[in-house]
């Protein structure tokens, strides 16, 4: 597990519990798990800069207490810095965390179940199943309720830390597709292209924020359809267009883009294609000018939905914009549309600190689909786009 070397960013998000358990009503966070190295909950790495192997329970209460109930074999990971109490077990943990638990007396006892929220629902079934037996002689087990508000905004509000490695993140995923642009040419593989990217992150020692296989997703030509596929032995082509999805993750962070290319001279675009970059532009641009603290998610979809609407284009199908952190895809609010699929998550809000995609694409006729993808930081006021916005079409030489 990436810890960065120090206990900083983990020291970081647990100042953030007390205020956020008081606003959701939640006496106790339990973080309850085992053998993380084969199911991690994707809430570990912001309490814990470690994996635990026998059954463990982090206890987080309102008032600040932070209490690890562990194995004797995993105690030695746990800092005594980060944790006012490290209670180690032999034989079994049912007693300890029922003693823990009588002695706070919460009235609820938020655990990591979401039916919307990947991000929140690291909580395996049969740990489930096996904490309702250890607390059965108890009152505990009627106090259970979902953690998923809690989650959403622990891991949704980016502390300073967070977003210092974001910003990375995204300045290395900019520099390479920055030295790619230089590479491309006419007559290259989907795969060249993605065997470039991949020598380069390599060399600069960085991650994948996504599987590697369609990081990135480079998709050559008219016939290319969009999505979470490999690149093929499709060639690129004079006239043509090229769109990248790419994101790396650096120091356990990640970033996620779009950017589009036209092989060819700037007098040469398609007037099609034009339109079709200035709209995706131009959406995402409202969109960034509509979000602040306060507003659901689904009305910021709702607005770049609607401009792409009346430029004479069908909807596109899927979110405008996920959170990004430890993950290219992190949970929480979802800029999106009030769709099954999706859940709750769009009818969260926005909250200051909160790290967000923008991305949509639409369809020409005779080009294939146009696509772009920014990252921003939600502000006090406004949005800060993190990445440098791709305002025009890059044309390569051909």
């Amino acid at each position: 597990m990436d810890t960065c070397g120090d206990n900083r960013l983990q020291e970081e998000k647990l100042a953030q519990l007390p205020a956020i358990l008081a606003e959701t009503g939640m006496d106790v966070w339990l973080v309850w798990v085992r053998e993380t190295v084969h199911t991690p909950d994707p809430v570990l790495p912001l309490v814990l800069g470690a994996d635990l192997v026998w059954p463990s329970a982090l206890l987080f209460t309102a008032t600040g207490e932070r209490v690890a109930i562990v194995g004797s074999f995993d105690a030695a990971v746990i800092p005594a810095d980060l944790y006012d109490r490290v209670v180690p077990y032999t034989e079994g943990i049912a007693a300890l965390l029922q003693a823990e638990l009588d002695r706070i007396a919460p009235r609820t006892i938020g655990i990591n179940e979401s039916k919307s929220d990947v991000g929140a629902d690291g909580l395996t079934a049969g740990m489930k199943a096996l904490l309702l037996d250890l607390l059965a002689p108890t009152s505990h087990a009627a106090r259970l309720v979902s953690a998923e508000r809690v989650i959403a905004r622990f891991r949704g509000r980016k502390s300073p830390l967070e977003q210092e490695r974001i910003r990375r993140a995204v300045r290395l995923t900019e520099g390479i597709l920055a030295e790619l642009e230089g590479f491309l040419a006419v007559g290259q593989t989907e795969r060249e292209i993605q065997a470039f990217v991949h020598r380069r992150m390599g060399e600069l020692g960085v991650g994948f924020a996504w599987q590697p296989a369609s990081n990135p997703a480079v998709d050559a030509g008219p016939e290319k359809a969009f999505g979470h596929g490999a690149p093929s032995e499709n060639r690129t082509k004079r006239g043509h267009l090229l769109h990248l999805d790419f994101g790396v993750q650096a120091e356990g962070y990640s970033a996620d883009l779009q950017r589009m290319y036209f092989f060819g001279e700037v007098d040469e675009v398609p007037d099609e294609v034009a339109r079709a970059f200035a709209t995706v532009r131009d959406a995402i641009a409202v969109a960034a000018d509509f979000l602040r603290p306060g507003v659901r998610g689904v009305d910021v979809d709702a607005v770049a939905r609607a401009h792409v609407v009346a430029r004479g284009y069908p909807p596109f199908a899927h979110a405008l914009g996920h959170q990004i952190g430890r993950f290219a895809h992190d949970g929480g609010t979802l800029l999106g549309p009030p769709w099954e699929r999706y859940g709750d998550a769009p009818f969260g809000v926005v909250e200051e600190a909160n790290v967000f995609t923008l991305e949509l694409h639409v369809p020409t006729v005779r080009y294939g689909p146009v696509g772009l993808e920014e990252d921003v930081l939600v502000t006090a006021r406004g949005c800060e786009f993190l990445s440098r916005p791709q305002t025009s079409l890059r044309c390569i030489a051909a």
